[in-house]
Parts: structure tokens; sequence; C-alpha cells
């Protein structure tokens, strides 16, 4: 088990062989992104193998799809769209508009959306009001509260691991968030054959 995920890491990082990795091809459908409330982690998932995982925080309020609320939804979602494309790490965002300044990781007293933006759209009922929630998978200054739940509905990332996710997501890729532990979600996943 230990050596495949060494090998799927090899893949992923493009660098067996030469060959480019299936994750890199833009808007494959053959991998779907699991992000597990419990675990606060983010997993590249295709055919049943961890391809990558990240650390991710959600939301402080729990999980829902309420507006005002400030929970993050569960369920299968897409990427809608992607903002900030070439934009270096820590360009804040406004209104997913570019302000020109960058941050630092961890700069004081600031919390905006930072790197990338991988904006979602819920695919069921129960997450309908994701796009127009503003719910997205982003970048954050943030970085020393990775892995805890403290954003305010959204995925949080660190900015290096936001922008090599964003170079190798296609839109229309397939998000699931879940209560679920990483093992658990990964399997039933590919039992399903949707990643």
């Amino acid at each position: 088990m230990r050596f495949r995920f060494l090998l799927a890491g090899l893949l992923f990082a493009g660098f067996l062989g030469g060959v480019p990795s299936a994750f890199a091809a833009e808007a494959s459908p053959a991998f779907s992104l699991l992000i597990s409330i419990p675990d606060q982690k983010l997993a590249v998932v295709q055919g049943g193998v961890r391809l990558a995982e990240y650390p991710v925080s959600t939301s402080r309020y729990g999980v829902g799809d309420r507006f005002g609320s400030y929970a993050t939804p569960l369920g299968w979602m897409e990427v809608a769209q992607k903002i900030g494309d070439g934009r270096p790490l820590g360009a804040v965002f406004h209104d997913r508009r570019p302000t020109g300044e960058v941050l630092r990781p961890n700069a004081p007293g600031r919390d905006p959306i930072v790197t990338r933006i991988l904006w979602l759209r819920g695919l069921e009922y129960t997450n309908r009001n994701a796009y127009e929630r503003g719910i997205y998978i982003h970048g954050t200054p943030v970085e020393r509260l990775i892995g805890r739940p403290v954003s305010y509905g959204c995925i949080r990332m660190r900015s290096r691991d936001v922008a090599e996710l964003f170079g190798r997501v296609g839109l229309g890729t397939r998000v699931q968030i879940t209560t679920r532990r990483l093992p658990q979600a990964v399997a039933a996943v590919a039992e399903a054959g949707q990643g």
C-alpha cells in the first residue's frame, strides 16, 4: 500500500520516466477532489488511489447550505469557475478581482482571499446555494491555522497548495465535501466509480 501511494505520488509529480501525470490533464473526468470535514484534508483521487493530499480548513460554523450561515455545504459539487491564473502567490482578491496587493503567509492582521479561487457549484439539493453563496476553494494568508475549521464557509488552503491544485484541476472537476474520514470517503467514491 505504501509503495502504491508513493508510485501514485511520483506519477502525480510527473517524474516517472518523463511521462506526464494523468492528473495534469485539464478537465480530466477520471479524478475527483474529496474534502473530509473531520480530517480537514483534501485528497485528489483517481481509481480509488489518492494521488495527492493537502491540509485544508473548513467552516468554524459547521456544515450546511443556508444563506447567511457561514457553514460549509456537504455533497457533490463541481468546479464552475477558476480565477487567478498567473497571479503571484499571496495576491489579494476582493469580489474575485485582484487588488494588486500581495501578502506573505501569516501576514499579521489580514484574512482576505488570496492566490487562486476555485468557485464551486452545488450538484445536489443539499448544496444548491453553494455558487450563489460564493463557496470557493481558495488560498489564505492565515496558513498557521490550516488544518483547523476556521473559515466562513469556504475551503481554505495554503497558497502554494492551492496554486498547484489550480494548475491541474479543470472546469467541471467533481468535488465532494463529506463528514466521512478520508479512507472511507475514498473507498466509497471508488466503489461508486466516481473517482
